[in-house]
């Protein structure tokens, strides 16, 4: 495991010096190097994605996988699961699944003569929504407390949800016939969506010799745990923003809410996301600062799926991601 930050009982001499900026880095560095390789022994030729899934889970965020069947969407989630050692419960969303098979239900137990709750499926620290856009509306809301919140209220019941809390949602933007769009309001809680592509035909070989005989993931072993991901995430709060870079980001956002094709901009959760994705991506690189590269790197995983753009541009075929590249061309980058 990676043991982060702790310390046995001592004197006050002897006690450690704060940990410096340059330390904080290093250790995000090198925990986020571990993890990485992990889900690696699995997963082939998508180390920018890896990247990607452990900023958000460093910067306290979910994430919305969306792409074909078949390309590893529900593999990425296990892996991440199995690595760190946390609790993983799968939702497969169907038409038919209720909030209730979410959230949990209160029953009546004949034994005790009471009523007690069972617990449903969020109630774990690394969910899996699989096909999230299956599931009805009703359905899809019943994770918008959890997802914003860290809590769950069930009646007159709140829980607080396991930290960390990692919510890994899956769809596929091809087929649509029985699907639910997801919502705005539940868009906006995903701190990025990302698409996992095709394997070249290098790595597609590479996958066929892997997977030939037993399954790796079956043999995966955790490289950290919980209380790691929280000291990580506490850590990554600590690399410097400079003002300018903060003023970047806010003028990035800004500017999606007055773009002429746009009827609905990013919103102000979109900006304190990118502020920290932005921290994360840089600590996992090793730096203890962040610049204005980490900006428009994560801006087109952070932003698009936040924007709405008018129905007289989606006829002229532009796309959320058009607008946000006219936004980095437009606002001046900090020197």
């Amino acid at each position: 495991m990676i043991r982060i930050g702790v310390v046995s009982k001592m004197t006050q001499s002897e006690a450690p010096k704060a940990e410096t900026p340059t330390n904080i880095s290093g250790t995000v560095a090198q925990a986020a190097a571990k993890i990485k390789a992990n889900i690696e022994k699995v997963l082939v030729g998508k180390g920018d994605v890896i990247d990607l899934t452990i900023a958000a889970v460093l910067s306290g965020g979910h994430i919305l996988v969306e792409d074909v069947p078949g390309i590893g969407k529900t593999t990425l989630a296990r892996c991440m699961a199995d690595s760190l050692q946390c609790s993983f419960k799968r939702i497969q969303c169907t038409p038919d699944l209720m909030p209730s098979d979410i959230t949990g239900v209160h029953f009546y137990n004949q034994k005790s003569g009471e009523f007690e709750f069972r617990p449903g499926p969020i109630l774990a620290q690394v969910v899996l929504a699989d096909e999230i856009n299956r599931a009805t509306p009703r359905t899809q809301s019943a994770m918008l407390e959890a997802m914003a919140e860290g809590q769950l209220t069930v009646e007159d019941l709140t829980i607080q949800l396991p930290a960390p809390f990692l919510l890994i949602a899956t769809q596929n933007p091809i087929e649509l016939e029985g699907t639910f769009p997801l919502p705005e309001a539940q868009l906006d809680r995903f701190l990025i969506r990302l698409r996992m592509g095709y394997p070249d035909e290098a790595q597609e070989g590479e996958m066929l010799a892997r997977f030939n005989g037993a399954n790796p993931l079956a043999d995966l072993q955790p490289v950290a745990d919980g209380s790691d991901i929280l000291e990580l995430q506490r850590l990554v709060q600590q690399v410097h923003v400079d003002p300018v870079l903060s003023n970047y980001i806010v003028q990035i956002v800004q500017a999606t809410r007055r773009h002429p094709d746009v009827e609905l901009g990013a919103s102000p959760r979109a900006t304190m996301g990118l502020y920290r994705c932005s921290q994360a991506v840089a600590a996992i690189q090793g730096r203890d600062f962040v610049g204005p590269d980490d900006v428009k790197l994560l801006a087109p995983f952070t932003l698009p799926h936040r924007i709405i753009v008018k129905s007289q541009a989606r006829l002229r075929e532009r796309t959320a991601e058009d607008v946000l590249s006219d936004v980095l061309s437009q606002v001046g980058v900090p020197v």
